[in-house]
């Protein structure tokens, strides 16, 4: 009979012991930090460059109105990168506290006798990369188009921005390495 109370015994114990396993390994597992910004959130590295060292203008009133951002000129920190047909790639980000916004747009500058204008698209969108409005610019103005005619276009532009990132600043997007000086370098070499 004690043979029969020291296995029931032993699996209450197992029992215990594997609950109690699983409990602290779960709490653990809760106390995983999480990044300031989720994985979905593509673009707030590019946003943190624009709005760190960016050039302060604004949007023009009537591309903000076609966004659905309001009436007036809308102030923005931007990055503008002309490629070489001529257009310009412009990532601005809102410094407005209650329009949170990014525009991004692929815009090419027209003088047509005494008249400028811009032609191309410009799309809305936030930290997430989630495209939220596209807009066609001509000489007639801005207008609203169906988000899936340049679906394609913004993916690209997006990781044209990314990519400019990674190549002007590979401080911000790279994970930090261990570095070694070079008068340390020379020091290992010499005492080898």
């Amino acid at each position: 009979m004690p043979a029969a109370h020291m296995s029931t015994v032993c699996r209450s114990t197992l029992f215990v012991f594997v609950s109690s396993f699983v409990a602290i390994t779960l709490k653990a597992q809760s106390l995983v930090p999480t990044p300031a910004y989720s994985d979905e959130a593509e673009l707030s590295k590019v946003e943190q460059w624009v709005l760190s060292q960016g050039t302060g203008t604004s949007i023009a009133p009537e591309i903000a109105a076609a966004l659905g951002l309001g009436s007036d000129r809308l102030p923005v920190k931007l990055k503008s990168f002309r490629t070489s047909d001529g257009v310009s790639h412009t990532f601005a980000v809102s410094t407005n506290p209650s329009q949170k916004a990014i525009v991004i747009s692929a815009l090419k500058t027209i003088v047509d006798k005494m008249t400028i204008y811009s032609v191309g698209t410009a799309w809305l969108t936030d930290r997430s990369g989630i495209l939220h409005e596209t807009i066609r610019v001509d000489a007639s103005g801005a207008s609203v188009v169906p988000n899936t005619s340049r679906a394609a276009e913004f993916t690209n532009i997006k990781a044209f921005f990314v990519k400019k990132l990674e190549a002007t600043a590979p401080s911000i997007t790279s994970s930090p390495s261990p570095r070694i000086s070079a008068t340390a370098a020379r020091g290992k070499k010499e005492t080898k």
